[in-house]
């Protein structure tokens, strides 16, 4: 079981390093790292380059949460694991590849915050709670009209299906990747208490102006 923990974890994170912005800069031209809020990320895309560009590299971070977990699955069930194992798995590749996202070797080990990588893990591990998060992330971000209290609510997600999925590991798993998002987002954070946060309508009536 170990060497099965080992290679999941060094295939996911290498998965998660596969970065949707990369994708945006070969076709743009455009660093996401250098420009806009200076994030990897698919709102930063669509900040700067517009919907289509926006929805490129959702697509692709949303994708690889979906593929490293699907892939760990198949390979797990192929081989005869036991639920609980395979769960685990699951569990762990998709901390992997949000870790992955997060802290890419290729820059610098900072990329993204890993918000459209985890709605990918939350669908491919139960497309019910993946529905379901999802769902909140759009109404808390919608009617907060701050986007970061909506991305919380994806990782509480993930923590009420590892309880409900029962298990030690993958409660403390998603509970590591809560941390790790409240931690990805303190500036955001800073910026509320201080009331300069950017906000949601803001931010689409400044894009709407420019195109």
């Amino acid at each position: 079981m170990t060497l099965w923990i080992l290679a999941t974890i060094v295939c996911g994170y290498l998965v998660g390093c596969l970065h949707g912005s990369t994708v945006a800069l070969w076709i743009s031209g455009v660093n996401l790292k250098e420009t806009g809020v200076k994030n990897a990320g698919a709102s930063n895309a669509m900040i700067v380059l517009g919907k289509r560009y926006g929805a490129l590299v959702a697509l692709i971070d949303i994708g690889k949460g979906i593929f490293s977990v699907i892939a760990v699955r198949l390979l797990a069930g192929h081989f005869g694991l036991p639920a609980e194992a395979i769960t685990l798995l699951l569990f762990v590749v998709g901390a992997a590849v949000i870790f992955g996202h997060n802290f890419p070797f290729h820059m610098k080990f900072n990329g993204g915050k890993g918000t459209a990588t985890v709605i990918g893990v939350l669908f491919a591990i139960d497309w019910r709670f993946g529905l379901a998060g999802f769902i909140l992330f759009i109404l808390v971000a919608i009617l907060s009209d701050i986007l970061v209290f909506g991305v919380i609510m994806l990782y509480i997600t993930l923590l009420a299906m590892a309880v409900w999925l029962e298990g030690y590991w993958p409660i403390l798993i998603a509970v590591l990747l809560f941390i790790m998002a409240i931690w990805k987002h303190i500036e955001n954070f800073k910026r509320i208490l201080k009331g300069t946060e950017p906000r949601i309508r803001t931010s689409f009536k400044k894009k709407q102006k420019h195109s």
